[in-house]
């Protein structure tokens, strides 16, 4: 078998992707060393590249800022409001691709609300949610400012529109042979969805809660503005670290690590379904 010639082409093609690579993950791993330096190795010139780690700055961040309050808050929203989302999402993205009502009008309408910028319904959500939080109802649903119920609400009005749109293609793209066949032998409409369309659209539903888990998990807006301390999540708690007397970098750098990390090995891990959903019906039609 004949090796394979290394051309100039494929020279190039290599420098330019070690050069990108290089570009986007410096300032990862930058912020990854600075979480284990120690204050005076931090803001050195030029840069400390060999120093004793130390892991002061995450004992900081979790024992004095009580960064696992904000882990805790993050997953709970970001789970719960995933998961609310993939099944009204699935719901209402089925419904439009087999009904289609108002001849796609209400697609577009629905696609709309994900163009409106979130700082235009801020401080609407700030009035609302403060009025509700002071009923009985807001009590028992956890609605309310610096409650997670909020959020969780917040999330699912932003992530709804985009996961309808989503999912909107990976139904269309089922034959609706299969539906009339499981209609034949007795099924209801709705155990035709759970049992035939839902698993062959499970590329599409996951690459939808991926995105949607993972915009939930770096938002920011929201979150700092209806939360104080007890709801607040970990965007708002990195940002925490910028103090009177100065910014915190090393305690900075450790809570954006945890921040981070999880989220990317995250996508890492199921880049593979992202991939496979995507092209199984999302960037068609």
């Amino acid at each position: 078998m004949q090796a394979k010639t290394f051309t100039l082409r494929d020279l190039v093609r290599y420098t330019l992707v070690i050069a990108l690579l290089i570009f986007f993950l410096f300032p990862i791993c930058w912020m990854i060393t600075t979480s284990f330096k120690p204050p005076p190795d931090i803001l050195t010139r030029p840069p400390k590249w060999v120093f004793k780690p130390t892991l002061n700055n995450y004992v900081y961040a979790f024992e004095e800022a009580n960064f696992a309050l904000f882990i805790k808050n993050s997953l709970i929203v970001s789970l719960i409001s995933t998961a609310l989302v993939i099944v009204a999402g699935c719901l209402a993205s089925y419904s439009f691709a087999r009904y289609n009502p108002g001849a796609g009008h209400l697609m577009f309408f629905i696609l709309t609300t994900r163009m409106m910028p979130a700082m235009a319904v801020i401080i609407p959500f700030f009035v609302i949610f403060k009025a509700v939080g002071e009923t009985a109802i807001g009590e028992a649903l956890f609605l309310g400012l610096d409650k997670q119920g909020t959020l969780v609400v917040c999330y699912m009005v932003l992530n709804l529109p985009f996961a309808i749109w989503l999912l909107h293609s990976f139904f269309q793209d089922i034959p609706v042979e299969l539906e009339d066949s499981a209609r034949l032998d007795g099924y209801s409409r709705l155990q035709v969805l759970r049992r035939v369309v839902l698993p062959l659209a499970a590329p599409g539903i996951a690459v939808t809660a991926i995105f949607c888990l993972i915009f939930s998990w770096n938002e920011f807006l929201f979150a700092f503005v209806l939360t104080r301390d007890v709801a607040r999540t970990i965007t708002v708690g990195v940002a925490g670290f910028w103090t009177q007397r100065g910014i915190l970098w090393g305690p900075l750098s450790a809570a954006a690590t945890v921040c981070v990390l999880p989220m990317l090995i995250f996508a890492l891990l199921l880049q593979r379904y992202i991939v496979r959903g995507l092209t199984f019906g999302a960037v068609r039609g």
